[in-house]
């Protein structure tokens, strides 16, 4: 028969192990729920399973010649050089952005072609350094 302590043990010890599945069940289920998923516009086109509502973000290449600037809105096309992905965006695009250079937009899908952002990230290879960086190491050069 176990003695007073040894159960008072296994039963602080079963209720800390289940404390601690149930927190780690709540913590991964939220984490869940606040995932955004990144999608090519080739992943979007070969997906059977869109949620239209959701939001994503998209990934690729702003095709050359493809950025239309309107006084409202700004729409340009999202390439990974197999599909293309139409993006409309209403709002300031970061100093990065252009043509021929990487972008992720954050959104939702309209259908399997065309996007709407709501925020967009202009990508940058390692060698980027901002312009006021360049002028600060130019002057201190001299």
């Amino acid at each position: 028969m176990l003695v007073k302590k040894k159960k008072k043990k296994i039963y602080f010890l079963s209720l800390f192990l289940i404390f601690s599945i149930i927190s780690v069940f709540l913590i991964l289920k939220s984490l869940t729920n606040n995932i955004l998923y990144f999608k090519s516009p080739t992943e979007i086109k070969l997906s059977d399973e869109i949620n239209f509502n959701k939001k994503i973000r998209i990934g690729g290449m702003v095709k050359k010649d493809s950025i239309l600037i309107d006084s409202k809105e700004i729409k340009f096309i999202v390439t990974d050089f197999k599909n293309e992905l139409i993006v409309s965006y209403k709002g300031v695009v970061p100093n990065l952005f252009s043509e021929e250079k990487g972008v992720v937009a954050e959104g939702k899908l309209k259908d399997k072609k065309f996007f709407v952002a709501d925020r967009i990230l202009a990508k940058h290879d390692e060698k980027y350094m901002p312009p006021e960086l360049q002028g600060i190491l130019k002057q201190d050069a001299k």
